[in-house]
């Protein structure tokens, strides 16, 4: 049986590529077929020395349960030194060539590989979405995070440069009170210039959330108490600046907040843990006044301190929810049943000619 090869891209980075593959690849295992990954351009290596394995391959192939001759080889990492590497020629490779060596005698029903940021990362490489899809001969879906309603023109820009190639697209993150819109007229309009639309997927705050640990890491923060509760997740972030009856009114309208605040600022800190709070992040290095360690200790909120200014932290934390990944076990499960929901899988694997197989 030949392999089929189903190259996942987007338009832009960041659109959550890496877990509609996830929701994707359990509806095909669970229609029987035998699913494959790779990542030829690697975009978040391990951190660890003896270790170059990308993660999202390290994440998909535990959640998928994929064994060792199920996953692809990643050929290269889109960091400085490849780059620069390429620029000034030292780095001859045909990493054309090198997927096509890479695509041979491989097993399984259908391949699912995760192309990079944007269409065009990895042109320098001779490995854009286009220039892969030809190697593999593979037919190409695109996951594309919504904005507004002019996602439309970066989905008919690809499709005319895709052409035939371009098997569907999944509109991602819509906002709810755009949904109904969006899931009628855009998908008409797109349906209607011969691009299937083969999900249109709303906005989840748990999707768009972050743990606690993240928030550590890319704060560099040290943790002040509940160094046991950094696996909560932040799904919104506020900043305590104002009067405390003020604050009050603020925090109670979100929940699951990750708060900034300064560390002299007590009274905006005891409103917080009476709130939704699942982290205080206190800047200026001041420490918090016993009274709300121990009430952060009886509620499990980690107060983290950090030396930066709020303006700082909070463009920090606002990057990291812009440019969350999938690794969690909740996350998994919603992208599961959303997918589930919403994704027409079978219309796809009609349209690469797939079909269900019986399992015993």
């Amino acid at each position: 049986m030949s392999v089929t090869y189903l190259l996942v891209g987007s338009p832009e980075a960041y659109s959550g590529k890496s877990a509609i593959i996830v929701g994707m690849a359990f509806q095909f295992q669970e229609k029987g077929l035998d699913v494959a990954y790779g990542k030829p351009l690697g975009t978040c290596l391990s951190e660890s020395t003896t270790d170059v394995i990308d993660e999202d391959v390290r994440f998909i192939a535990k959640t998928l349960n994929l064994p060792a001759n199920r996953l692809r080889p990643t050929l290269l990492s889109l960091d400085d030194i490849t780059i620069s590497a390429r620029l000034d020629g030292t780095d001859q490779t045909n990493y054309p060539q090198s997927l096509q060596d890479a695509s041979q005698g491989q097993g399984g029903d259908l391949v699912l590989i995760e192309g990079a940021g944007t269409l065009d990362e990895g042109r320098l490489f001779d490995l854009s979405l286009l220039q892969m899809s030809q190697v593999m001969d593979a037919a190409v879906v695109l996951v594309s995070r919504f904005h507004s309603e002019l996602v439309v023109d970066a989905l008919l820009a690809a499709k005319r440069e895709l052409g035939d190639r371009l098997h569907g697209v999944l509109i991602n993150d819509v906002p709810l009170d755009r949904f109904n819109a969006v899931d009628t007229r855009v998908r008409s309009f797109l349906e209607s210039r011969g691009i299937p639309v083969l999900a249109v997927l709303p906005r989840s705050d748990l999707l768009r959330s972050v743990s606690v640990s993240e928030l550590v890491h890319q704060l560099n923060a040290d943790v002040l108490c509940r160094s046991d509760r950094l696996d909560l997740m932040v799904e919104s972030l506020k900043i305590g600046a104002m009067n405390v009856n003020s604050a009050l009114k603020y925090f109670r309208k979100s929940r699951n907040m990750a708060v900034v605040t300064g560390g002299d600022r007590t009274d905006i800190q005891i409103a917080a843990l009476e709130t939704s709070t699942n982290c205080l992040i206190l800047t200026g290095q001041i420490p918090p006044i016993p009274a709300v360690l121990s009430r952060a200790e009886d509620l499990e909120v980690p107060i983290l301190s950090v030396d930066l200014d709020t303006l700082t932290t909070v463009e920090i934390i606002d990057r990291t929810f812009g440019q969350v990944r999938l690794q969690e076990a909740v996350k998994v499960q919603h992208v599961r049943q959303m997918m589930q929901k919403h994704f027409d899988v079978d219309r796809l694997m009609t349209k690469l000619g797939l079909k269900p197989v019986a399992t015993a």
